[in-house]
C-alpha cells in the first residue's frame, strides 16, 4: 500500500522519482528474458535450432547471437550469487547482444550486406519487426542499468573522501 501512495506521488508532482524502486532481482530477470527473447527470435529466423541460414557467414553469426542470448542471460541471473564476473559484466555484454543484431539488420534492409541482396528494402518481416522491438528494450534496460551503476560507483568514490 505505501509503494502505491509512494509511486502515485511520484509521478503526480515529480520529487520523489528516485524513491520508487524495483528489487535488483526482478530487473536482472527481466534483462535475461529479454536476452533469451533475442536469441529465440534468431533460432526461429533460421528455422530450428538445426538450420543453418544462409550465407553460411549468416547462419554463424545468428549461432554467435542464441549462443550469446544463453550466455547473456546466465551472467545476468547468476552474476550476483557466484561472483566470477564484475557486476556490469551482464549489462554491457546486453548492449552488445542488442546493438549488434539491430545494427546488422538495419544495414541488411538498406546497403545490403554481403551475400544476402535479397533482403534489402524488405521492411515488412514480422519476424524482423519483433527481433527489433526486443534488441531495443534489451539496450534500453542495458544502458540504464550501466548507467545507474556508474552513477553509485561514483557516488560511493566521491562519498569515501
Amino acid at each position: 500500500m505505501a509503494q502505491q501512495s509512494m509511486a502515485h506521488t511520484a509521478v503526480r508532482d515529480g520529487r520523489y522519482g528516485s524513491a520508487i524502486t524495483v528489487p535488483d532481482v526482478v530487473v536482472r530477470l527481466a534483462g535475461a528474458l529479454l536476452a533469451l527473447a533475442v536469441a529465440a527470435v534468431h533460432v526461429t529466423d533460421q528455422g530450428g535450432v538445426s538450420a543453418l541460414a544462409s550465407p553460411d557467414w549468416i547462419g554463424w553469426s545468428y549461432r554467435l547471437i542464441e549462443v550469446g542470448g544463453v550466455l547473456t542471460a546466465l551472467v545476468l541471473l547468476l552474476a550476483p550469487a557466484i561472483r566470477l564476473v564484475p557486476a556490469w559484466a551482464g549489462w554491457a555484454a546486453g548492449v552488445l547482444l542488442g546493438v549488434g543484431p539491430f545494427v546488422a539488420y538495419v544495414l541488411s534492409r538498406t546497403v545490403g550486406l554481403p551475400g544476402d541482396p535479397g533482403d534489402v528494402g524488405n521492411w515488412g518481416y514480422w519476424v524482423g519487426t519483433v527481433a527489433l522491438l526486443v534488441e531495443a528494450g534489451l539496450v534500453a534496460l542495458s544502458v540504464s542499468m550501466l548507467l545507474s551503476w556508474r552513477q553509485n560507483v561514483t557516488g560511493w568514490l566521491q562519498r569515501d573522501r
